[in-house]
């Protein structure tokens, strides 16, 4: 098998290994100076509570040095008691006092030490509540796509599958470098820390589960593998899987990849059809760009059609699927449409949600006229 020359990429990014790590998309948190500061303020403003309780009741304190008890006096008293030393210089002796002790000093030192051990609970919390958002995503997650490599082809891979309605919660992305997989997060999806070739990283992406799955590895050899893993873990699943070169496609079909998209040569016959006629390229880039002037749509042939040749249909179909045979629109083997065939047409695209109506508004691609 070739090897592509970009190793230093691949290199980068087993720097950033780690694997076997499951990241949700996060919620904007506050930053920790902030919220060090509501902490702060939050301690101050109960110590300064208690200072008053113990003023205002300062003829039912007793201290030990002159017998009263004045506002440092009832500062010093609060700061010990709410620290929980409690040196017994100063303590209460009306019933008054240890009454406002027992039911409001007392709540007030345990809200104090709260705040104080915040961080820790905190840390305690978050981790509850993050396993059980994970327990939750895990026990959810059914058909979803998952994409191996969050590179410049994943990141394309996932728009245009988003563009035909795929929700952000539907998409898992595995990837070995942290900081691509904390991208991912930032953008809606699930991610996956960990080398895809692994089946237990393919395992903790649920892929198992999966409808369909893309392979954008940065190397061929790595797509190779991951193709044959994620198919001895998923028979039933839809896998499409890029190669850089060309002569190791067929390798990627024997692994039991669906398709194989050779990105140098796409792109190249791409750039040799813009040289030849601009217009023409323009027309192939509006077409591979999902959800923008025209679409092609993979749809299966109506009632009404059926019995129809294709140029009887209101859309402009450049290919029929029949079980596994590919036909082009002007083949003979095409004859009349059947209910089982599927049509691969060019459709307009479907019309975008208004801005500021605050839902997204899934509108069905509009046939040609």
């Amino acid at each position: 098998m070739k090897q592509p020359g970009h190793d230093a990429i691949a290199r980068q990014a087993d720097e950033h290994l780690v694997t076997h790590r499951v990241k949700l998309p996060r919620r904007v948190v506050e930053r920790p100076l902030v919220q060090v500061g509501k902490r702060l303020l939050m301690a101050l403003f109960v110590l300064a509570l208690t200072v008053v309780i113990v003023w205002l009741d300062r003829d039912g304190y007793h201290d030990n040095a002159n017998g009263k008890v004045d506002f440092l006096d009832s500062a010093y008293y609060a700061t010990v008691t709410l620290s929980t030393t409690g040196y017994g210089d100063i303590v209460p002796h009306s019933d008054t006092a240890r009454l406002a002790n027992i039911f409001l000093i007392t709540p007030l030192r345990v809200l104090f030490l709260i705040i104080l051990v915040g961080t820790t609970l905190e840390v305690l919390t978050e981790r509850t509540r993050e396993e059980w958002r994970l327990n939750r995503w895990r026990s959810n997650l059914r058909d979803h796509t998952v994409v191996v490599g969050f590179g410049t082809k994943g990141r394309s891979a996932v728009q245009t599958v988003r563009a035909t309605g795929l929700k952000p919660e539907q998409i898992v992305v595995v990837d070995p470098s942290s900081k691509v997989v904390d991208a991912a997060t930032a953008e809606g999806y699930a991610g996956v820390v960990g080398d895809a070739t692994r089946s237990d990283v393919l395992l903790r992406a649920e892929l198992q589960r999966a409808r369909q799955i893309i392979i954008a590895t940065q190397r061929d050899d790595t797509a190779v593998l991951v193709t044959l893993t994620a198919r001895q873990l998923n028979r039933g699943a839809k896998i499409v899987a890029a190669v850089r070169e060309e002569e190791n496609a067929p390798l990627l079909r024997q692994s039991g990849a669906d398709a194989v998209i050779t990105s140098a040569s796409a792109a190249g016959r791409l750039l040799g059809l813009s040289v030849l006629s601009p217009s023409a390229g323009l027309v192939m880039e509006d077409l591979i760009q999902q959800g923008s002037g025209l679409d092609l749509v993979e749809r299966p042939v109506i009632k009404a059609e059926v019995g129809k040749g294709v140029r009887e249909t209101k859309d402009l179909v450049v290919s029929v699927l029949r079980g596994h045979r590919l036909l082009a629109y002007d083949d003979p083997a095409v004859g009349t449409l059947q209910l089982t065939d599927r049509l691969i047409t060019i459709v307009r695209a479907a019309p975008k949600p208004e801005a500021g109506t605050g839902e997204v508004r899934r509108a069905a691609a509009r046939p040609l006229d």
